[in-house]
């Protein structure tokens, strides 16, 4: 078993080692992911939840925002 982990962890290594375009491509990858995870929750994912104070209970404050969504606000439902 050892020896299978060693020869898988030896063919990435020297795969890695050898990629001459592969390295550009693997760091614009990781900076697209950077920018989805990072960059886009600070502005499009807002933390709602950090409104709530620490002593309120905020499995109650998700629940009321769901029963809130849910239902219509019409003048025909009490």
């Amino acid at each position: 078993m050892k020896r299978a982990i060693a020869a898988i962890w030896h063919f990435y290594r020297e795969g890695f080692r050898q990629m001459t375009w592969g390295r550009v491509l693997w760091l614009i990858i990781l900076l697209k992911l950077l920018v989805m995870f990072a960059v886009l929750r600070l502005f499009f994912f807002p933390d709602f939840l950090g409104a709530v104070s620490a002593g309120d209970d905020k499995g109650g404050y998700v629940g009321n925002e769901l029963i809130k969504r849910a239902v219509p606000a019409t003048p025909d439902y009490p």
